[in-house]
């Protein structure tokens, strides 16, 4: 098959290890920013719960809930159910690190309630960058068992749709992540706060520019192998 060739080989270790490597180390470097900072107590005395209460009625978002959902870091906003899920570690705490964590899924559902531009358009094409996620591998597979490219290059851009998504995420995660921090410097919370929050929305916004060099990595990979095979 075409992964155990030779030109996939050194794609692979041009192309997708370092990728590869960047987004463990972004990961690991997130959980232990986190950790770092869920010791450090807000001196506000706020819980994430308040600050998030705080930020949703002062843009009159009074209907969203903010519910609890088990796991680490695993706080959303679900604008289908109108709910802000704040994780073990997040909800009720006093950390700093779980206030910016709350204070970014709140931006998050500012951004709905604002009409921000590039969180309509990644609800908007969720349904065809999935449908592409699932139908890029089968048809490149199939192109190559049946020597048949054009399938092949279907699939490539079958993959490069999906791959759209994880660019428009990235000024949508930075913008509720900016949100999040000028409305905790509008709302006058101390200033050791506001940058330990800010270096926790920091370490977890590179786990999506890890995302998205993963993913341009393997797309260029598929483009190399392809276009090699189809000169031979």
């Amino acid at each position: 098959m075409f992964w155990y060739s030779a030109d996939s080989l050194w794609t692979y270790i041009v192309f997708v290890i370092p990728c590869a490597i960047f987004a463990m180390w972004a990961s690991a470097n997130v959980s232990s920013t986190f950790k770092k900072y869920a010791k450090v107590m807000s001196k506000s005395g706020y819980t994430a719960n308040d600050v998030v209460r705080n930020i949703l009625n002062a843009y009159g978002l009074n209907h969203i809930k903010i519910e609890h959902i088990a796991g680490d870091l695993t706080d959303h906003y679900d604008p289908k159910a109108n709910v802000i899920r704040l994780s073990d570690t997040v909800d009720g705490s006093t950390s700093a690190a779980a206030i910016g964590v709350a204070a970014h899924e709140a931006g998050h559902a500012v951004q709905h309630a604002v009409g921000y531009i590039p969180i309509k358009i990644r609800m908007a094409i969720i349904p065809v960058c999935n449908l592409g996620s699932n139908l890029a591998m089968p048809l490149v597979i199939m192109g190559f068992a049946f020597s048949f490219y054009p399938l092949c290059y279907l699939g490539i851009i079958a993959f490069a749709v999906a791959t759209v998504f994880q660019l428009v995420t990235l000024p949508v995660e930075f913008n509720a992540s900016a949100r999040a921090l000028a409305i905790l410097k509008n709302a006058n919370m101390p200033e050791e706060d506001i940058n330990a929050s800010k270096k926790v929305l920091t370490a977890a916004a590179l786990t999506y520019v890890a995302a998205l060099a993963t993913a341009l990595a393997n797309l260029l990979r598929l483009i190399v192998i392809v276009n090699g095979r189809d000169r031979d």
